[in-house]
């Protein structure tokens, strides 16, 4: 896809995000709205995977470290074709394949049920060993809030990816600065993000705008190329991206809008949308 078609897509998963959290009146907006354009980009660009056959023993693996998000996650499955996008307003109802966090019984295109805070790096560590023991060239993904980096197993897992030298693991950072509590700096500062992970031997890449395609591209192209390192890519995102109320609010983090602030959030949307097709 181009730039283009990517940013709209997006746009779309972000329609369908307020929309699952709206119908379900719970769930978490503001991290998977900071989160759409990296899904986007995973689901629709980078990744070798098949939603026609989403085991196939060849495919690039993703693990939703902060399973929270996981309205972003199903709709970047849902609308790649994994499941049918009418599904996701189903999210959190009795029944509904869509559980409130990812469940890879459960759910097409899952590769692992995620939610405890900190485990699902493990989890990719594991994948993305298992691969080099089996000298088979897929590539894992995962992706962790900045919050979620105040978890010690974060960085247990990630000295062993760099001292096992597992270049075909790619931790992804969403970086919107915020967590369920107020401003990560205040709750318990992670920073110097890059520093931390450079120290486990990884190759970082800081991106400045990580609801930005182009950087986005230039970032997982540069990543292929390592060799002998795991990639740590620290994204600066917007928590609540696309939405102008909830945009960079911390209250935002696990919150429903109610069929007021829903109405106002897809016209928000819309006029994103709108502006995109007239590029």
């Amino acid at each position: 896809m181009n730039t283009l078609e990517l940013q709209k897509t997006a746009n779309e998963i972000r329609k369908s995000i307020v929309t699952a959290v709206h119908s379900a009146k719970a769930g978490h907006p503001g991290g998977s709205l900071s989160a759409a354009d990296v899904f986007t980009y995973l689901y629709f660009e980078e990744m070798n995977i098949d939603p026609k056959n989403p085991d196939k023993p060849d495919r690039d693996r993703f693990v939703l470290s902060k399973g929270h998000t996981a309205p972003g996650y199903y709709s970047a499955l849902a609308h790649r074709g994994f499941f049918p996008v009418e599904d996701l307003p189903t999210l959190r109802h009795i029944g509904s394949h869509l559980q409130g966090h990812p469940c890879m019984q459960h759910t097409p295109g899952v590769d692992m049920s995620s939610g405890s805070l900190g485990q699902g790096i493990s989890v990719a560590v594991g994948m993305a060993l298992s691969a080099k023991l089996s000298n088979a060239d897929y590539r894992v993904y995962t992706l962790l809030g900045d919050g979620e980096i105040q978890e010690g197993q974060v960085w247990e897992a990630s000295m062993f990816a760099g001292h096992r030298k597992l270049d075909n693991l790619c931790v992804i950072v969403d970086n919107n600065g915020l967590q369920i509590d107020g401003n990560v700096a205040d709750v318990c500062s992670p920073y110097p993000i890059d520093k931390k992970f450079e120290a486990f031997n990884f190759h970082v890449i800081n991106v400045a705008d990580g609801n930005d395609m182009d950087q986005l591209r230039a970032a997982f192209e540069e990543a292929r190329t390592v060799k002998g390192m795991p990639t740590a890519i620290i994204m600066k995102t917007v928590k609540g991206k696309g939405v102008s109320f909830m945009e960079n609010q911390a209250s935002w983090h696990g919150t429903a809008p109610n069929d007021e602030q829903y109405a106002v959030a897809m016209a928000d949307l819309e006029k994103v949308g709108e502006a995109l097709c007239q590029k």
